[in-house]
């Protein structure tokens, strides 16, 4: 019988590494139900296979790099991040309406997956310096302003899906880091009201009175919460001018999610029939490629925005569940792997990570249920896409080092 090398587990992950390598076979097996009668995506499989294997070559070229060298390319990958941005707005091809991707002969990439990363490093080394003082608001705004100026390029596109995580991010981290509560407020107030104003005049102006109702409670002087105030009312004014930009099929998604059935065959066919997928799967699920939504082909992009479908139909609850716990095992690893980190930049990092993961995976996951608006967000390790799991795994390679590396640091 072998011994069990414990220097090795304490060294690597194995619990971390063997769960997403999990959810990437479930994500094997979906993939190739969901394009096998297919005539453009029937090669999607094989391609999902290749870039997984180019992802873990990667993956442990990144797990081998000395931890200290993150500090040392996080300008210049968030400033290459900012620059794929802006090529993909001159050079990049339309698919789907959206300007999202840069073609190189065969192969595509999508700058904004590794732009989400490079931001988690930047916000990381802003937050983690010694100077840095949350308790004042020109670093909040700073912190806010890099975690948006890649919202701003992204929005061009425009990709709404991938801007949120962006947001997410910048308050997860702000939170983690210790902002104050009423430094919390004054960020995650004008999120609130721009949402708030997507659903009428009537859900915004509620939205102005507890915001107002917060400001007395916190008894700062007139002219700070004027000024918050006045943010709040922009906000919803902006979001506005946002939703008119977006392309038009995005605008019916968003406008679907409040009521898909009021257009069942047109805004809000792809949530009722994912959802009817899902329905039909029972307790055990119809089998392995017997799904008829999958195989008929009734879902759109089955394969990366509506892959929970897939899992849902063919595997039925039993299978959707292990997703789901295998999810939340992974986060509350991360989780602890950011306490552990000894290093504030280091634990930043983890945390970002986390929340990119964990946005996903609410949002994907929702979609397929039907809580969420359908805006285009693949699901972690499980969805096609080489890009997409490319930079998943630099960030679980880039986790996995701070974890061989936490008692380095004092």
């Amino acid at each position: 019988m072998s011994k069990v090398n414990y220097r090795f587990q304490d060294k690597f992950d194995v619990p971390t590494f063997v769960i997403v390598t999990v959810l990437t076979c479930i994500g094997f097996l979906a993939i190739y139900s969901s394009t096998r009668n297919t005539v453009l995506e029937h090669g999607n499989f094989l391609k999902q296979i290749i870039s997984w294997g180019a992802s873990v070559l990667i993956f442990i070229g990144v797990c081998s790099i000395p931890v200290r060298f993150l500090k040392t390319i996080t300008i210049p990958a968030y400033a290459l991040a900012l620059s794929s941005l802006g090529l993909v707005l001159l050079v990049g091809r339309v698919v789907g309406g959206q300007k999202c991707w840069i073609f190189l002969g065969g192969f595509s990439f999508q700058p904004s997956e590794s732009a989400k990363f490079a931001t988690v490093l930047a916000l990381a080394l802003f937050l983690s310096r010694p100077q840095t003082d949350l308790e004042k608001k020109k670093d909040i705004l700073i912190a806010i302003g890099i975690g948006l100026l890649p919202v701003g390029l992204i929005m061009l596109e425009p990709d709404l899906g991938s801007s949120l995580i962006f947001f997410g991010v910048i308050l997860v981290m702000l939170f983690w880091k210790g902002i104050s509560l009423f430094g919390l407020f004054f960020v995650l107030a004008p999120v609130v009201c721009a949402i708030s104003s997507l659903f009428g005049v009537v859900y915004f102006i509620a939205a102005l009175v507890v915001v107002v109702v917060i400001l007395i409670l916190f008894k700062k002087d007139i002219f700070l919460s004027g000024s918050i105030l006045g943010l709040n009312l922009a906000s919803g004014f902006f979001v506005d001018y946002v939703f008119n930009i977006l392309s038009p099929h995005q605008q019916v998604r968003i406008l679907s999610f409040v009521n898909p059935s009021a257009d069942p065959l047109g805004s809000g066919y792809n949530s009722m029939q994912a959802k009817i997928a899902i329905g039909s799967g029972g307790l055990f699920g119809k089998g392995f490629l017997a799904g008829n939504q999958t195989q008929l082909h009734f879902i759109p992009e089955q394969w990366t925005d509506f892959i929970f479908c897939v899992i849902g139909e063919e595997f039925g609850f039993i299978g959707s569940l292990l997703v789901i716990v295998l999810f939340a095992v992974l986060f509350s690893r991360l989780l602890k792997i950011a306490t552990l980190a000894k290093d504030d930049f280091l634990s930043l990092v983890v945390i970002g990570v986390l929340t990119i993961y964990f946005i996903h995976f609410v949002i994907n996951v929702g979609m397929a249920i039907g809580i969420m608006p359908v805006i285009g967000i693949p699901l972690p390790f499980i969805s096609y896409g080489g890009s997409a799991l490319l930079t998943n795994m630099i960030m679980l390679g880039t986790v996995i080092n701070i974890f061989r590396s936490r008692k380095d640091f004092t």
